[in-house]
């Protein structure tokens, strides 16, 4: 098993692990945002989208930029690389788990027809 940064991975699930979060960045794939617009869209307070942006801007999902007035929102350079390993690794340890059970019942189904 490839171990990873537990703080990079405990921020990237974290971040990703709200409705609201993975919402913001789906519409940032499609899109830059401002906050307010990120706000309107979610039907938010701008204090409380600036936190999820927060959390997501630390993990480096999003990355923001300020221009007068107004914070832009675009995806930011994590490509969840990182996270994609980490589940990935613990995918392959479940198939092979599973591949496992599935000839022991095999094995027991062929037993218990000779029976």
């Amino acid at each position: 098993m490839v171990h990873h940064s537990s703080a990079r991975l405990d921020a990237s699930f974290a971040a990703l692990s709200d409705a609201t979060r993975r919402g913001v960045l789906e519409q940032l794939g499609r899109a830059d945002a401002s906050i307010t617009e990120l706000a309107d869209k979610f039907h938010m307070t701008l204090t409380g989208m600036k936190k999820h942006v927060g959390v997501l801007e630390r993990a480096g999902l999003v990355a923001t930029e300020k221009a007068g007035r107004v914070r832009t929102c675009k995806l930011g350079s994590s490509r969840l690389e990182t996270e994609t390993a980490w589940i990935e690794g613990y995918r392959q340890l479940w198939s092979a788990r599973f591949d496992e059970l599935d000839k022991i019942i095999e094995q027991l189904k062929r037993e218990g027809e000779r029976q």
